[in-house]
């Protein structure tokens, strides 16, 4: 069976890509080459690593932080910043969900593409948000949109 790009599924062991330190992609070179996928799996990956490293950290914070406190406020304040950190990890859970859909996205080679129509997505967007999925263009469209609807 053959995948999207024609490489065969026991091929998908490619040798790996060399990636100088300060590489970063450039608008002079193919679009989406193997560079270029290199450096956003890489990103995607570190990020992710960091956001599940943080997850485990708050973990282990709460089931430290199980003592108990007999003074009412700081036992309120404590829970309020316990309810605070539960719901950063699950905006970061979020997250790490929409890196595993563009770890998908590269993997499928659709990576970089616009999803509403197609065309490449700027590499200075994708540097600063390597999960988008829409040209600043369709995301402003849609925002616009969104709003329009928001305001009925």
């Amino acid at each position: 069976m053959t995948d999207i790009v024609g490489h065969t599924e026991g091929a998908k062991m490619k040798q790996e890509v060399f990636l100088p330190e300060d590489y970063r992609p450039a608008e002079d070179e193919p679009f989406m080459n193997e560079r270029q996928l290199e450096y956003f799996r890489r990103k995607l990956n570190n990020w992710k690593n960091e956001l599940l490293a943080g997850s485990r950290d708050t973990i282990e914070g709460l089931q430290d932080n199980t003592r108990n406190i007999p003074d009412v406020a700081d036992r309120a304040s404590e829970e309020t910043d316990r309810a605070l950190e539960l719901r950063t990890r699950d905006r970061q859970r979020k997250l790490v969900a929409k890196i595993d859909s563009a770890l998908r996205r590269i993997d499928e080679g659709e990576y970089g593409y616009c999803e509403v129509t197609g065309d490449p997505i700027s590499l200075r967007r994708l540097d600063a948000r390597p999960i988008a999925t829409m040209s600043l263009e369709s995301q402003e469209r849609h925002e616009r949109r969104e709003k329009v609807h928001r305001d009925d």
